[in-house]
This record gives C-alpha cells, structure tokens and sequence, in this order.
C-alpha cells in the first residue's frame, strides 16, 4: 500500500550487571535467528554495539538504532535488567515501544543459567509508570526465543499505526453538510494524537478542480477507469470529469502535505458538490481509498482518521460504511436463518452511496446516485460505484472524540454473508454475535455516528492494541461482549 510507513525495530537487550551478561547476549541472538526465521530479515535490527547495562550504553545503543533507521524500538530483558538505563533508553528514543522479556529456559541450568527476567518486567514496568513513559508490553511478555518473536511480530501494526499518526495531515474540504452533525466532533483530539489538519472550503478545491479542466493526463485517467470497471462501466461520458477530479485531488495531496508524509482527505460530497462539479465523488474516493489514501464522505474527520488506522494495520484497502438498515425477516429466514449461526439480530446492512474499492465488491458497475437523484436532476449524480460487497472476515470498528474531548472507540469482528442484498450502492450482509446488544448498549449508548470503518479481515486484536496504545482508556474502548458478559446498564432482567 502507498501512504503506509514501512517499520524498522531496533533490538536493544539490557543486563543487571550481577546477572551473567552472556545470558542477554545469547537470549538476544537466539531471539534475532528465531525472528529472521519466521518473519524474514527486512523488519528488525540487531543492535550489536553492547548490551545496556549502563547510562552510558543507555546513549550508546540510543545512538546506534538512530543511526540505523530504526523508527521502532524492543527493550528485551535477557536477564533482569537494568530499570533505569533500560527506561531511560525508552523516554528518549522518540517512536514507539515495546518491552519484553526472556523466559528461563532448562531445569537443568537453574544457577547460573536463570536470569529471573519474569521479575525483571515488573520493576521496568513500575518504572515506566514513574517516568509516564508509554510504552507496550504484551499479554504475556515472557517468553523463549520463538515466543518473542511473535510478540515483536504482534507490535508491528501497532507501531506502524503510532509512527504513521505521528506523520499524519487530514485535509477536509468544506463543513459538514446540514443535519449531520452526527460527523462532527472536536478537533483538539487530532492535535493530542499529533495528527494535523487542514481545513479548506469547497471553493478552494471548486477553483482547483477547473483549473485541471484540460490536464493532459486526464485521457490516461480515464483509461485506468475503465480498466478498472470493465464490463461495470455503464456511465462512459462522466469518466473525463472523475478524472479531472482525482488529479486534483492527487495533485493537492502533494502541494499540502507539508512537512507530514501521510495523508487523508475528506469531503463535503453533497448537496451543492454534485449541481457545481457534475457529479458525485464516489468513485473516485473509492480508487483513493483503494490507494492507501482514505477520503470520507461528509466531512467526516474522525471516519477518515479510523480508515486510515485500519489501512496502515491491515496494510489492506478499507471502506467507511453508515450501520444502515437492518435485515427484513423475510431475506433473514430464506438467506440466512439455519444456514449461518446467526441470530436476527445480530444481522444488518452495511451501506455507502459507492466510496468502496471495485477489490473489495463482488461486482461492480458505475451508476448515478439514487438518494440525490430524488431530488436533483440524475446526469448530476452519477460517479457512484455500485455493488454487493464481497463476502468474508471483517472488523467494524472507529475512533471517535465526544463532544467533551474524551477518546471513545469500538472493535467488533464478524463477517460479510454471502447474501444477495437486493438494493443499491455499495453494501452488504454484515453478521457480527450478539450485534444487537453491542448496537444498543455500546453505539448507541455511547453516542456514535453512523459512520463506522470496515477493515477486510480479522483485526480485532490489532486494532485493539493500538487504540490502548495511543491513550483510549480501556473503559472508553467496547467490543461485542458474549451474551453472558452484561454492558454497563445493560437491564439485568432482560
């Protein structure tokens, strides 16, 4: 995916200098070799210059993961470690950190082979929490050389999403059309977060856009286009102005990113864009999506923030869908009822105008918008990208500030059923347990939008982990609890 950092983890093993230092340096070699094995060279970075034991090997090795590129780090306790030097190696590498240990690994070397590493962890993580140094540690954070491995693997998403925020620039055009203040939301979270954003009128991308008016690379634009939609193709002349658009748009994210080097965009797609520009932006936000640049319908600056989350953890394309409409028990009881493990409700359907990328649908076809064409003439709205969205593993999930600037997020997993949906744009059969409790007593209760992410699989964890990571407060974080597991007010007697 372009827009997506790439991560490099310096591996830095400390030593308590009364414990024996070969243990670390053994444990950290063993780690290296298990590491390279499974999960390939290109990710991590051996520090060979010592093993910290001291302040002054604290900035020796501080320098060398620098000097190396490494925009990620693992503190690894090949023996009990060193709290000060091993946290002050943590306060000042600026990226994203994790920590964890070694295990013991024979009953036949418990003298001088034990490294009491499990004990190690609590008195760095102690540490930690008087420095209000964040860093990660694992669900369970001692392990043997293979066992480290997977968690330094299991960090890599959380640390691309933290250096990737840490570079990100959100670029709207315009305010939020009328009636959806559901999408609006404090900007103060985004500077916390160290996002950027820059805020722009739909004017300004309006003179933009005919300023492109006789781009010479639009004709190879179009060709991509219908490339892309083949036999779905069935709005040929509004092709040359979604073109025209996404140059612009493409065009726009080079001139203003600034000093940041990730970006996404969101725009106010309605109701004056479609009578000034021609048409809907649909398609062309689904192909920037499908880039590895999410762009939000309707201003929604949080949506996009969510989809580009998702993006940089699935390393996948994402699509932002409103939790729309539920499943009539007619279609639940011929489609889905005995065939799936579902309940009704935990059946609804995921629906946008066409903002998800052609990958993504089972077919596609371009068509023009029918909730604006109600009301506007219909050669005004086409660009919309039409189809049933493909079936299989998804995460519905999003970050979101209250209206009293507090981080509120949600993850759920299940699934796009393989059932004809029977209606229009882009959308799908989605199934996630127990979705109607998680509907009423998390989304609702907790005053989200409509809007919600969809990542393409199972990233649950992943996701998760990165919302704790980058300070959601675990309480402040829902998820689909199993039938007997009762939400917070959630009425006992039901």
């Amino acid at each position: 995916m372009k827009n997506v950092p790439q991560i490099k983890i310096g591996l830095v093993a400390v030593s308590r200098d009364c414990f024996p230092e070969s243990l670390s340096v053994n444990r950290r070699k063993a780690l290296v070799d298990a590491y390279t094995k499974k999960y390939g060279a290109d990710t991590l970075y051996e520090c060979p210059i010592c093993i910290v034991e001291s302040e002054i090997h604290m900035v020796q090795a501080l320098e060398d993961i620098k000097k190396a590129g490494c925009n990620a780090l693992c503190v690894y306790l090949g023996n009990f470690g060193p709290e000060i030097s091993e946290t002050l190696l943590a306060k000042h590498f600026e990226g994203p950190k994790m920590f964890c240990a070694a295990a013991e690994e024979t009953q036949d070397n418990l003298i001088q082979g034990r490294g009491d590493a499990y004990c190690g962890m609590l008195n760095a993580s102690y540490n930690l929490a008087l420095r209000n140094i964040k860093a990660w540690i694992p669900e369970y954070p001692v392990g043997d050389a293979e066992d480290c491995a997977d968690m330094i693997h299991q960090f890599v998403p959380i640390a691309k999403a933290a250096v990737a925020l840490a570079d990100l620039k959100i670029i709207s055009f315009g305010p939020r059309p009328m009636n959806f203040l559901a999408c609006n939301a404090p900007i103060k979270q985004l500077y916390n977060l160290g996002v950027e954003i820059e805020e722009n009128s739909e004017l300004d991308l309006f003179e933009a856009f005919n300023k492109h008016a006789d781009d010479p690379r639009i004709p190879d634009k179009v060709k991509e286009m219908e490339a892309e939609l083949g036999a779905g193709n069935k709005k040929p002349g509004i092709l040359p102005k979604l073109a025209q658009y996404e140059l612009t748009l493409l065009d726009w994210v080079e001139e203003h990113k600034g000093y940041r080097k990730y970006v996404t965009l969101t725009g106010k797609c309605w109701p004056a864009f479609q009578t000034q520009f021609g048409f809907v932006p649909c398609y062309v936000n689904s192909r920037l999506t499908g880039m590895g640049i999410p762009v939000s319908c309707e201003v929604d600056i949080y949506g996009t923030l969510s989809e580009f989350i998702g993006t940089v953890v699935s390393d996948d394309a994402v699509t932002l869908l409103d939790i729309n409409n539920s499943v009539p028990k007619d279609m639940y009881k011929e489609s889905i009822e005995g065939k799936f493990p579902y309940a009704f409700t935990d059946t609804f359907m995921g629906f946008h105008c066409g903002n998800t990328c052609s990958s993504k649908l089972s077919s596609c076809s371009m068509e023009y918008q029918l909730i604006m064409a109600r009301a506007l003439p219909e050669e005004v709205t086409q660009g919309t990208l039409e189809g049933d969205i493909a079936p299989g593993k998804i995460t519905f999930y999003r970050l979101q500030s209250t209206a009293d600037n507090i981080l509120r997020a949600y993850v759920a997993e299940g699934e796009v059923l393989p059932v004809a949906t029977k209606s229009f744009g882009g959308i799908g059969v989605f199934a996630i347990p127990e979705m109607g409790r998680f509907y009423r007593h998390w989304l609702i209760e907790k005053n989200f939008p409509h809007h919600g992410a969809v990542a393409f699989g199972h990233f649950g964890k992943e996701l998760f982990e990165v919302f704790k990571y980058i300070g959601v407060q675990i309480d402040e974080i829902g998820f689909n609890r199993a039938k007997t597991d009762r939400y917070p007010g959630e009425n006992p007697f039901n």
